[in-house]
């Protein structure tokens, strides 16, 4: 059995399991299965989907990134507080992208250059980035924003609104959330980079063999600091849309967040030891995540008890990722 063969097998298993979760919690709950239940699902899985791209990319590669959730922090902190000096939306919020980027260009030069374990170089970002929003914040939230801030992450496309009999705003259509079409581009990008360039072979190639990719001609360096400095700029996109919800700048915001963005990658048929992993696949690990989230909520299940649930999700899939892996 081939690499694609057995990704296949890992994704149909990951979407076969979605599609019973859908199912169960269905009739379970007559909200569940609307519209509107589906637009929040879809809403809260799109930081697990921005930060699952990048984690699939890294860990394609062989490495592991960490330091996701502190940069997202970090990101959104710093589009905070460059809009309240004054700067437009637009440009605060690039200039947050390109932090969460730089933070990417210093883990891949830590794990190529110094030839740090990825996970030691992460783990140390995730420190300092972490250290550095709280700082900057003196550990408190960015308020005052202003309206324009929170357009991103609370605009929706198509809304459709009725005034009633007594003049009040009646929704007839939520509309589809920016995030979610923000998520559908990434993802349609992700993965046709993946499958249809040559960067995207030289990232499944890197992950394979690394030496073998070498002697091939690929440049291994070159390509793994792309895949950090990916999910860098995604986790500062991700902290952007996150605080643009908020309409505050949380430095304490996408803690743990790191570990579903690697859970959904995983479910989805990424393999640990790099070389195998799809962007549909980690989109639909990221939806099995949300819904099991969203169905347990709906019947009055413990955040405690989701948690547990989650967690031996986590641990199955990566015990058959294992066991893929030795056969």
């Amino acid at each position: 059995m081939n690499d694609r063969q057995k990704d296949l097998i890992q994704k149909f298993a990951a979407l076969a399991g979605l599609l019973l979760l859908t199912l169960a919690f269905s009739l379970t709950s007559d909200a569940f299965f609307s519209v509107g239940n589906a637009m929040t699902v879809s809403l809260q899985v799109t930081s697990i989907v921005y930060l699952g791209i990048g984690a699939t990319f890294v860990i394609l590669t062989g490495g592991i990134d960490l330091s996701v959730g502190s940069v997202l922090a970090l990101s959104g902190v710093v589009a905070g507080l460059l809009t309240k000096a004054g700067l437009p939306v637009s440009a605060a919020m690039s200039l947050g992208i390109l932090v969460g980027a730089l933070c990417g260009v210093v883990n891949g030069l830590l794990v190529t250059r110094l030839k740090l374990p990825p996970f030691i170089a992460t783990l140390g970002m995730m420190l300092v980035a972490r250290g550095v929003a709280l700082q900057l914040t003196d550990a408190r939230a960015v308020s005052g924003l202003g309206d324009a801030f929170g357009v991103l992450g609370n605009g929706a496309l198509w809304r459709i609104e009725e005034i009633d009999a007594q003049g009040f705003p009646n929704v007839v259509f939520p509309g589809i959330p920016y995030p979610v079409i923000l998520m559908v581009v990434l993802a349609i990008v992700a993965g046709l980079l993946l499958r249809r360039t040559t960067l995207g072979r030289h990232i499944h190639a890197v992950g394979s063999n690394g030496e073998a990719a070498r002697l091939s001609g690929v440049h291994v360096d070159r390509v793994t600091m792309f895949a950090y400095i990916v999910s860098g700029a995604l986790a500062g996109l991700c902290g952007c849309v996150l605080m643009s919800r908020l309409v505050t700048a949380q430095p304490n915001e996408g803690v743990m967040y790191e570990l579903d963005a690697i859970a959904a990658a995983v479910i989805g048929g990424t393999s640990l030891i790099g070389g195998v992993g799809t962007i549909s696949g980690t989109l639909i690990g990221a939806f099995v995540i949300g819904i099991l989230r969203n169905g347990l909520n709906m019947n009055g299940v413990s955040s405690f008890t989701q948690q547990i649930i989650i967690g031996g999700v986590i641990l199955f899939t990566v015990w058959i990722d294992q066991l893929r892996n030795r056969r």
